[in-house]
């Protein structure tokens, strides 16, 4: 066992990624680390967590890699987690520069993340495999927006962020037309999606590969999405009396469950994709098979319920590849519900 703790920075901590619930996960092993916070944003949650704390420049910024390798460095850093999908692109596409200086990364393959970061590439590669996905169709013109002729539909943009943003459900030509339309005219690329099933059956997913692809681990949350936290969209069916659509904010919440087929059928995603670190995958397990509708090739928003859950996938990762502890069986998920609220802190002003 390692005498000193490990020397950890999540880039993009402040709460509103997945960074601050992979510190709450670190924070949760009996191994002790020592956790460097950066974010663009001064006053935020993840500083009060962290025990040191830095503002980084925005991701894009061409100074941003030159100032984390800086922090790194002076901080003797072992692990540097990427917080947000704009650090996960930029740490990756700068990957060789920071292992270069004996940082070790824990993300995926350059390739995987890539791909699942263009949702109109993934969903086409997982057709080409056999996988089943909801009927899929990129709109690039407003023409293409006629040949939809399945609703209800779910309308978000296929490039940039995860989350649920600009995310939409129509229920006709009409709202398909508008929602569309709305998303053409700020920039982006619609990608029209099949609404299957119902709320109900919503789940979240963890997929953890090895460096030589091998599984880790895997656990499963079935969301429970009709909450005012966890609930982005809802709103009455047109054509089935009290039936209500509905999509989820990306907080999740919800009850862990064990289902060998559901996880089989995720795992074969990963290994479908390649993966060779965390993937999430989000889906509706409709009739005893899975149709994902968002693949994150990173660690999760949910990462640190599936840590309370009994799977702890970024402190896995590190004491399995990092420290090469001898981890040969995956950990099996605790049978429960995962819950959130709100958190409220004060902090010096000055500070």
């Amino acid at each position: 066992m390692r005498n000193t703790p490990i020397r950890v920075l999540i880039a993009g901590v402040g709460g509103g990624g997945f960074g601050l619930e992979i510190l709450k996960a670190l924070r949760h092993s009996e191994i002790a680390y020592y956790i460097c916070g950066c974010d663009m944003v001064k006053y935020n949650l993840g500083f009060s967590k962290s025990d040191k704390k830095y503002t980084l420049p925005p991701a894009i910024d061409p100074l941003y890699i030159e100032k984390l390798l800086s922090i790194c460095q002076n901080e003797k850093i072992d692990v540097l987690f990427p917080g947000s999908e704009p650090d996960l692109w930029a740490i990756s596409e700068n990957r060789d520069v920071l292992q270069d200086q004996g940082i070790f990364l824990p993300i995926n393959d350059a390739r995987i993340i890539k791909l699942c970061l263009n949702k109109k590439e993934t969903f086409q590669y997982l057709d080409t495999c056999g996988i089943a996905i909801p009927r899929t169709v990129p709109i690039e013109t407003k023409r293409d927006i006629q040949s939809i002729d399945f609703f209800p539909s779910v309308i978000k943009p296929y490039l940039g962020g995860g989350g649920s943003n600009n995310t939409f459900i129509a229920q006709d030509a009409e709202e398909l037309n508008f929602f569309c339309n709305y998303i053409l005219k700020y920039g982006g690329k619609p990608l029209v999606q099949e609404y299957v099933g119902s709320y109900e059956n919503e789940y979240t997913v963890g997929v953890l590969s090895g460096r030589d692809k091998e599984i880790v681990s895997v656990i499963g949350i079935r969301r429970f999405i009709m909450s005012g936290l966890s609930n982005r969209i809802k709103i009455r069916s047109l054509r089935k009396k009290d039936e209500i659509l509905a999509i989820s904010s990306g907080i999740s919440q919800g009850q862990i469950v064990n289902d060998d087929n559901l996880n089989k059928q995720c795992i074969e995603i990963a290994k479908k994709l390649g993966s060779t670190g965390p993937i999430n995958v989000q889906c509706r397990y409709v009739d005893g098979v899975a149709y994902p509708f968002e693949i994150n090739p990173r660690f999760s928003g949910t990462t640190y319920l599936r840590a309370l859950g009994g799977v702890n996938e970024p402190d896995l990762f590190i004491r399995k590849y990092f420290i090469d502890e001898d981890i040969h069986s995956m950990p099996q998920p605790k049978e429960g519900m995962v819950l959130r609220g709100l958190e409220e802190i004060m902090i010096n002003e000055l500070d």
